[in-house]
């Protein structure tokens, strides 16, 4: 054989239960899957041959809203960003992601987008890129959060078509949907195979249920600029969030950071939603993966400035957090510290759940025989030893 890797002596993480056995790589693909006891090392002469020593192997970690890392931002707008925030969410698990731009000027806009065709297909020793997610600029003003406020309007048909049909890497696009033009923008969207998604957003259950009728079935960053009850002339109305709870299909990105949301959303998230329509995220900001105590939210010559204090990026007023500054592994860790629910489900809520909203879930999220060679090696701390990436290591502190 040659160009294989198998792993073995391996705890696999499968959809539903965890094995002692090995993994087969072959070029960039997971070519099988034993049990320990049907390996028999001989039989793989030729191959790279890893021992795990009993560690977890894991499905790679998909992070589907992601703003930067490492000290670069994706909206700084060059290759350089692009690559260097890859490779340093590779270093603890992330082996795709779907860089994700801030509300800002057309021209800002259309650099992350330019930088991202540049790159998009050049082999790089971090995550793989599976399309650009555009946060904003269709927000309620109310509702902003760190997006800054001189760029935040209503949806321009002009404006997002001639995007949309300029860029085809646009894969996902959050908005508020009670704004002008909002329902007419989520069917736009769908009618084009791109996900509409809700955030930032002063809504109503009313207008949310028409906007899901419109195309719009995944939540950002669930809670967070995100209405809940809220009384108008003296009578109450259910929100954002009571409609994410409502209504089944939809899924809830969360920002489980374990300062975004405390532990008991994320357990009332988990009893009312199920394992299968959580999906976690870092949102991370570029100070992710330093040690730095302020950075810039944004691009790094327009950005603005923020602190990073108690695990978070913070406005510096300390009114609002501006984004996170977790890792992926983070997010497994502090599901896993809520004590009930499994590490296989967490898995799905990282690898499987994130590759179906994507619709990349025939070819990544699991691990199966065919499937891309995605895949984590971590130990009962969830520490991060060794990344692959379509069979390729890009990161490994094993050897």
């Amino acid at each position: 054989m040659t160009d294989c890797i198998l792993f073995y002596n391996a705890e696999i993480i499968l959809r539903n239960e965890i094995f002692l056995g090995a993994v087969l790589v072959e070029g960039a693909k997971i070519k099988a899957i034993y049990e320990e006891e049907d390996i028999s090392l001989g039989r793989f002469e030729g191959c790279t041959l890893i021992d795990l020593q009993r560690k977890y192997l894991s499905p790679g970690f998909i992070d589907i809203h992601v703003h930067g890392g490492g000290g670069y931002d994706f909206m700084d707008g060059t290759a350089e960003a692009f690559e260097n925030i890859a490779v340093t969410h590779a270093k603890y698990g992330t082996t795709s992601m779907v860089p994700t731009t801030l509300t800002s000027t057309q021209e800002r806009l259309k650099e992350t987008l330019g930088s991202y065709e540049r790159i998009k297909d050049k082999k790089i020793n971090g995550a793989q890129f599976l399309g650009i997610h555009l946060e904003g600029p269709y927000f309620a003003m109310s509702q902003r959060g760190a997006q800054d406020p001189r760029y935040i309007r209503n949806p321009d048909p002009a404006e997002y078509q001639r995007l949309i049909e300029e860029y085809d890497s646009i894969v996902r696009w959050s908005a508020a949907p009670e704004l002008e033009g909002a329902i007419e923008f989520g069917e736009y969207l769908t009618s084009k195979g791109i996900i509409a998604a809700i955030a930032h957003t002063d809504a109503i259950y009313e207008d949310v249920v028409k906007a899901h009728q419109a195309g719009y079935n995944l939540m950002t960053h669930f809670y967070s600029a995100m209405s809940g009850v809220t009384r108008r002339n003296a009578f109450r109305y259910a929100g954002v969030v009571e409609a994410g709870y409502l209504l089944d299909d939809f899924d809830l990105e969360l920002i489980a950071d374990g300062i975004h949301l405390p532990d008991p959303l994320l357990r009332l998230i988990y009893k009312v939603k199920g394992a299968d329509k959580m999906i976690l995220i870092t949102d991370a900001m570029r100070a992710a993966g330093t040690t730095d105590e302020r950075s810039i939210l944004g691009s790094y010559d327009d950005g603005m400035e923020v602190l990073i204090e108690d695990g978070v990026a913070k406005l510096q007023d300390r009114t609002a957090f501006a984004g996170s500054v977790a890792t992926t592994d983070r997010l497994v860790r502090t599901m896993l510290k809520l004590g009930h629910l499994s590490l296989e489900e967490i898995i799905r809520m990282i690898s499987l759940n994130p590759a179906r909203v994507m619709k990349v879930d025939s070819k990544k999220g699991s691990i199966e025989e065919g499937k891309d060679a995605d895949l984590v090696v971590f130990d009962d701390n969830v520490q991060v030893s060794l990344t692959m990436v379509k069979g390729r290591v890009v990161y490994n502190t094993l050897l």
